[in-house]
């Protein structure tokens, strides 16, 4: 199957990574490398580093990056973004002109039935987005407690009847495991009353959103991460984050504040004495979101919302970001 993805937000995210031909950028989470090939095809002497868990996702954009790997503008690396730092530094990189992250699944993960993570196709329940992991949609389905599973699927999930999908999950797996997608649709099926299921959409959408969530541990990796990423940005460095859910929304728009204003002293105090120094500035004060025909064509882009910040030149007296 081929990796398709439709790159969102593509002609945005150019613009606000304000590509310079001889700067380094960072693409967290390659994909079908989409927005990191026009990323590199702008690029003369400098480099771009693909960056992705995903051995597929990588398979394939080593073949539509092929000629900017061969003439040494781009390299590709087979990890988990969280660990962005590491990567810089083992290819002796200190600091890169821009960083972008495009966050979910591809549409690559979601069309192929095999990885399971979609509700349209019966397939075993996996979900993982790098297959090394141990950790899989089957075993949070069988192995999470029942307070576990309700927790994840009101918070991850913003499903309303998280507590009834919990207990209707626990009460099927003591009869067997629940071992495929078609499975748990109908566990959540019978979970959610009928009038409450009609012309809302697919009734296991956000308890799949949820599993996935949990059993790549999204949350956690992108908070940990974004301190980092904001740190390794050289003066005019831009961070450029593309995100399709609430809870991740709200995590890089609080961060992007706190790195642009870092300053802990009371509201009374007529000067700063805490001697934070700002990071930078949040370019968009409110996301970009994509255009009525980019929605049309891309179904998948309606939730999508676009976060930049610009790095300067005040390097904070210490760490921000790690408090999404």
């Amino acid at each position: 199957m081929e990796f398709a993805h439709k790159s969102i937000l593509l002609n945005e995210v150019i613009e606000s990574l304000n590509i310079k031909p001889d700067g380094i950028y960072a693409d967290g989470t390659l994909g079908g490398a989409g927005h990191s090939e026009q990323i590199v095809k702008r690029l003369t002497t400098g480099k771009l580093i693909g960056i992705d868990q995903d051995g597929e996702a990588l398979e394939a954009s080593g073949k539509r990056l092929k000629e900017y790997i061969e003439d040494g503008r781009a390299v590709l690396v087979r990890e988990n973004y969280r660990n962005i730092k590491r990567v810089l530094e083992d290819l002796g990189i200190e600091k890169v002109d821009g960083i972008l992250l495009d966050l979910g699944v591809s549409s690559y993960q979601f069309d192929n039935a095999e990885r399971g993570f979609s509700y349209r196709f019966d397939a075993p329940l996996d979900m993982r987005m790098d297959t090394r992991q141990e950790l899989s949609a089957y075993t949070i389905v069988n192995e999470y407690s029942e307070s576990e599973l309700f927790r994840i699927i009101r918070d991850y999930g913003e499903e309303k009847f998280a507590k009834n999908i919990a207990k209707h999950i626990v009460e099927e797996r003591s009869k067997k495991p629940i071992e495929t997608t078609f499975e748990l649709n109908e566990v959540i099926k019978m979970s959610i009353p009928a009038k409450m299921r009609a012309g809302k959409g697919h009734p296991s959408k956000q308890t799949f959103q949820a599993i996935r969530i949990e059993c790549n541990k999204e949350l956690e990796v992108l908070r940990e991460a974004l301190g980092d990423m904001l740190s390794l940005l050289k003066p005019d460095g831009r961070l450029a984050i593309i995100t399709f859910h609430s809870l991740e929304d709200r995590m890089v728009k609080n961060v992007f504040k706190d790195a642009a204003n870092p300053c802990i002293c009371p509201p009374n105090f007529p000067v700063c004495t805490c001697g934070r120094k700002p990071m930078g500035e949040t370019l968009t004060r409110k996301p970009i979101l994509p255009g009525e025909e980019e929605t049309e064509e891309n179904p998948r882009a309606k939730s999508a919302k676009l976060r930049v910040f610009v790095r300067n030149d005040n390097p904070p007296t210490e760490p921000v970001g790690k408090n999404g």
